[in-house]
């Protein structure tokens, strides 16, 4: 097996565009490529331009009839359908919708099949992630859902358990609903409580269908959830899931808004947390599952400030040369962000909270705590189902 990383990467991804005054501005992906660049991470990794997902790809996962009705909105967006939620507020139909969709759903799928064949170790695909989509339904700025298509993907090259962990600070919904009645897929979320955010999902009594019980797992955590809960409410949760299930290939979701800067949602999570938790993930596929990582992107609407930054250490740690937190980000760069956004760039490649301290669950919890409460409804529901004490 090659040890060598790749890049999942197409300038055509930056195609994926909403419109003017959507949140999901595509110059996150294009900034995050360059700082890629400017700090020489690319020099560290394959990058790739995998093909486009073909119908049958797709299929393993979408509905026929939602596909074309993706196809009838890409040629003519004024006739989407918004029974397919298509032409929403969410969900703006544009013209070559579905052929940039299925191109960003072939770089996780291709990234899942190099990781599977051995001919990288780990594969990211931060344009990816995109894990609102439902089988017959584009919702939350998702067409097509490339996380559950790379797992798919792997689950048909003969994989029989693939472990998925999403610590975007939404439900990784479409993800569960495409493997709720799979035993071979275990799902697991770590979101703000769907109390306060969209898609309103993610309880912790959903774990999965009567013949999968235990295979899908929902962490929701409290809003304002900083750092050190957040930290704890992984590490409390995902390793001994992962220890009992055996995972063969880890496939991770990092969506960064889970950041305090981000103007969609409600946790206070730095940049260096984020970077812990891609750490831990890291390690967790070399301890779990041979090493075999896929780490796609996914939401983050701090496009300037925190999406490149973030997105940067993932590749980082996935080349093995992570970068330094004290690391001074390029001037080029930040020029560059200057000239594309008339923003100022960020200085440094941290908030200034590494390293970051949590504590650890084993140590003692407190029940009145609303995070020990949170992380003991998620252990009470689902660790006896599979045969882990809660």
């Amino acid at each position: 097996m090659s040890g060598r990383a790749q890049l999942m990467w197409d300038e055509a991804v930056t195609g994926y565009d909403f419109g003017r005054d959507h949140p999901m501005d595509p110059v996150r992906l294009a900034l995050t490529r360059s700082l890629v660049g400017a700090l020489g991470l690319d020099r560290e990794v394959e990058v790739v331009a995998a093909k486009a997902a073909g119908e049958s790809t797709l299929r393993l996962v979408h509905r026929e009839d939602y596909i074309d009705a993706v196809k009838a909105a890409s040629a003519d967006p004024a006739t989407a359908d918004q029974a397919y939620g298509l032409g929403t507020l969410d969900d703006p139909a544009f013209a070559g919708m579905h052929e940039v969709s299925a191109l960003i759903a072939g770089q996780s799928v291709g990234a899942a099949e190099a990781v599977w064949r051995g001919d990288a170790l780990h594969a990211v695909n931060f344009a990816g992630g995109l894990h609102h989509a439902m089988p017959g339904a584009a919702s939350g700025f998702c067409v097509y859902n490339d996380a559950s298509l790379a797992i798919a993907r792997l689950l048909e090259l003969g994989a029989e358990r693939v472990a998925y962990i999403d610590v975007d600070v939404h439900h990784g919904d479409g993800v569960q609903a495409a493997f709720w009645e799979d035993p071979r897929v275990l799902t697991i979320s770590l979101h703000e409580h769907p109390r306060t955010l969209f898609p309103q999902t993610g309880w912790p009594e959903e774990t999965g269908a009567e013949n999968a019980e235990g295979s899908a797992v929902n962490v929701a955590l409290p809003a304002g959830t900083g750092d050190a809960g957040w930290l704890r409410a992984f590490h409390a949760v995902v390793p001994e899931l992962l220890a009992q299930f055996r995972p063969q290939v880890l496939v991770t979701q990092h969506g960064a808004d889970t950041h305090f800067e981000d103007p969609l949602a409600h946790l206070a999570v730095s940049l260096d947390a984020q970077r812990a938790v891609q750490m831990a993930c890291h390690e967790l596929a070399h301890t779990h599952a041979d090493g075999r990582w896929v780490a796609l992107g996914g939401g983050g609407y701090a496009v300037v400030e925190v999406v490149p930054r973030s997105w940067t250490h993932l590749v980082g740690i996935a080349a093995g040369r992570p970068v330094d937190p004290t690391t001074m980000i390029p001037e080029a760069w930040r020029q560059e962000v200057y000239a594309r956004t008339r923003q100022p760039a960020p200085r440094r490649m941290t908030d200034g909270r590494w390293p970051v301290s949590w504590s650890a669950w084993d140590e003692g919890y407190d029940p009145a705590d609303r995070l020990d409460q949170a992380i003991l409804a998620v252990r009470r529901a689902v660790f006896p189902l599979r045969g882990l004490l809660a």
